[in-house]
């Protein structure tokens, strides 16, 4: 019994929360779109704060707005007071984020900002608050019941999701695309899956490149050295026009063919696969599962001929992409 009256309990929070929201989907006016294009055009940095559970939130919105490009940092309350006020300039943007507006903490630095005309954007629930009346952009709040009455729980949901829909939106404004989030994402899943085929494709002596008169017996010679299973047959202008792959070096070997007579034109499969370094390297990856290769040839632009660098599917696993 008491396990079912704990499932109850949490439906009922999700719930509260549940309304919460679509109470906060109904308050979204001209306000929410003068605060993102603001925060969108800040030419300095996005200086968050609150207080207790709300200071959380804007430290998670802080470092939301951070990954999707716009430089935000969150500001401690307490510490604001004891000189941290000091980070704070003209040109920045300052979010203050209190449930009832009335937060003791926060009444100083509404002083400083208004003070020093620093643009102030202020989440709160109440029209009759300090914050709100203080704030040039005012992004009201519903008013929700918490759960268990007291726990901030339903408002800080609100907080957050006001947030991040902030951030998406100065996202879309500011045009912030795959690229720009894998610059700002280097480590991890979302970035190892953003890489495209120029980040970790081979390039320059690594590339095992081979003339088409080429004698084979020299060529395997070149195939062992360079260890990738696969030779690029380009003609006399350095254009590509054929692979040899080390399953192809086996198959003749299987038929007993004397190889080592043969040129590198007489053996390579002609007009190899190319892709241009511009696409992810997911997508090469899939490529390669579908032509069942384990090589591809890379260009730039639209000259597939032109070989720039070559991708090897160790290029991708060694890249926790695969």
């Amino acid at each position: 019994m008491m396990k079912k009256k704990f499932i109850s309990i949490a439906k009922d929070v999700i719930n509260l929360e549940i309304k919460a929201l679509q109470k906060l989907k109904k308050n979204i006016n001209s306000s929410f779109n003068d605060a993102a294009i603001q925060i969108a055009k800040c030419q300095s940095k996005v200086i968050l704060c609150g207080v207790g559970k709300s200071g959380l939130i804007a430290s998670k919105i802080a470092a939301t707005l951070s990954s999707v490009g716009t430089p935000s940092i969150n500001l401690s309350a307490s510490d604001s007071s004891h000189g941290d006020l000091g980070v704070l300039s003209k040109k920045d943007i300052l979010i203050l984020i209190s449930y009832s507006g009335q937060t003791a903490e926060l009444k100083n630095i509404i002083k400083y900002a208004n003070r020093n005309k620093i643009l102030l954007i202020g989440i709160m629930s109440k029209k009759e608050s300090i914050l709100y009346k203080a704030s040039d952009i005012k992004l009201l709040l519903p008013r929700v019941k918490e759960a268990g009455e007291i726990v901030p729980s339903a408002s800080t949901t609100t907080q957050l999701a006001l947030g991040d829909a902030l951030a998406i939106a100065v996202m879309k404004f500011k045009k912030f695309g795959n690229q720009d989030f894998k610059r700002l994402h280097p480590a991890g899943t979302l970035g190892a899956q953003l890489q495209t085929v120029e980040d970790i494709m081979l390039t320059g002596k690594k590339i095992p490149f081979i003339n088409e008169k080429l004698n084979m017996k020299k060529a395997l010679n070149i195939l062992t050295d360079k260890e990738l299973g696969v030779l690029i047959v380009r003609n006399n202008k350095k254009k590509t026009i054929g692979i040899i792959t080390d399953g192809q070096i086996r198959r003749y070997n299987e038929k007993n063919l004397d190889l080592q007579l043969k040129s590198a034109n007489e053996v390579m499969t002609k007009n190899p696969i190319s892709v241009n370094k511009d696409i992810l390297a997911a997508k090469a990856l899939s490529l390669m599962n579908n032509k069942k290769i384990t090589s591809l040839c890379v260009h730039d632009k639209k000259d597939k001929s032109k070989t720039v660098g070559i991708l090897h599917v160790h290029n991708i696993l060694q890249s926790s992409i695969g």
